[in-house]
């Protein structure tokens, strides 16, 4: 079979590599039940999950005809795991406030189309949102605050 559609073929085996990279290296994690989940068991689902999207993208690139992939800017790629790399960061020491707001600022630089008061609008329902699910909602022990 000849790949028809290759920007999808492309995508799948990008979605099945990180599908298959979380499986190795999630591989020393007790997995559990559903219902007494281990920490393994989350990184599994979702490593599965990926290769089974990978999989029927692939599958549908061998199917149908698409477009030809362009050819791509390092810039947003570069921009995105800066921000990625700031939450880590800052997480910690900053807080899930003040990291998950400079996540989403940084990672609006990657659009040159992106507008400030869209962003900041953004940022601080992201942050109310992260704060309000993972801290209040399922109790994890991320500070808010800087300490």
């Amino acid at each position: 079979m000849a790949i028809r559609n290759l920007k999808d073929f492309l995508s799948g085996a990008m979605f099945i590599t990180f599908g298959a990279l979380g499986l190795w290296f999630g591989r020393g994690y007790t997995v559990g039940t559903t219902f007494q989940m281990g920490p393994g068991y989350f990184p599994l689902v979702l490593s599965i999950g990926l290769i089974a999207i990978g999989l029927i993208v692939v599958v549908r690139s061998l199917a149908q005809t698409g477009d030809a992939p362009e050819r791509g800017s390092l810039r947003p790629l570069a921009v995105v795991l800066c921000a990625v790399t700031a939450f880590g960061l800052l997480v910690e020491f900053a807080g899930l406030i003040a990291a998950v707001a400079v996540t989403v600022l940084v990672g609006g630089l990657a659009s040159l189309e992106s507008r400030r008061l869209e962003l900041a609008i953004l940022a601080v329902g992201t942050a109310v949102f992260c704060a309000a699910l993972f801290v209040y909602g399922l109790g994890l022990p991320i500070p808010l605050w800087p300490r």
